[in-house]
């Protein structure tokens, strides 16, 4: 019976340090992960601020009245005379 005890004492103490092991490779892959997560929040945050940045300009840049010049002075294009504008039925009933 003492032998069946020094067995069960052995096996019990070699389950908890390979617990133990565990429990600290677990936790050296959390933090690993926690960084890896805090790196891509980071990143996240400056791709929403180019993003931002992006539609800003967008908005600058497809202005009304921005359009409007650009037409007249690189395209050279006119809002045309009433006496050109023709309104033509499309026929639908």
């Amino acid at each position: 019976m003492r032998r069946l005890g020094i067995w069960l004492s052995a096996f019990l103490i070699a389950g908890s340090m390979a617990s133990a092991i565990g429990v600290v490779y677990v936790k050296y892959l959390t933090r690993l992960l926690f960084i890896d997560l805090q790196a891509l929040r980071a990143e996240r945050e400056e791709v929403d601020v180019e993003w931002d940045n992006l539609r800003l300009e967008q908005a600058a840049l497809t202005t009304n009245a921005l359009v409007e010049r650009r037409a007249r002075q690189q395209l050279e294009m006119h809002l045309p005379v009433r006496g050109d504008i023709r309104i033509i039925d499309g026929g639908r009933p």
